[in-house]
């Protein structure tokens, strides 16, 4: 089944079989090529969604990463 992707470098949905830039440069892969052509604005919309979280906090654990908060 053919996939889609969308490459952030030429701002273009790309399709797979097919020369396709490499995974630093591209998100996806999309079912559909509409959805790889909205791939910037849903990309937006879930990171406005992580920074509003009330579980999720900047502390971070051991190793360094960040953690979600626990309310116990």
């Amino acid at each position: 089944m053919d996939k889609y992707w969308f490459c952030v470098k030429h701002h273009r949905v790309e399709k797979t079989p097919g020369e396709i830039c490499p995974p630093i440069d591209r998100l996806g892969p999309y079912d559909t090529e509409a959805e790889a052509q909205r791939a910037l604005e849903k990309a937006k919309e879930r990171n406005e969604a992580w920074d509003s979280d009330p579980e999720w906090t900047d502390e971070t654990d051991w190793s360094g990463q960040s953690k979600r908060s626990t309310t116990e």
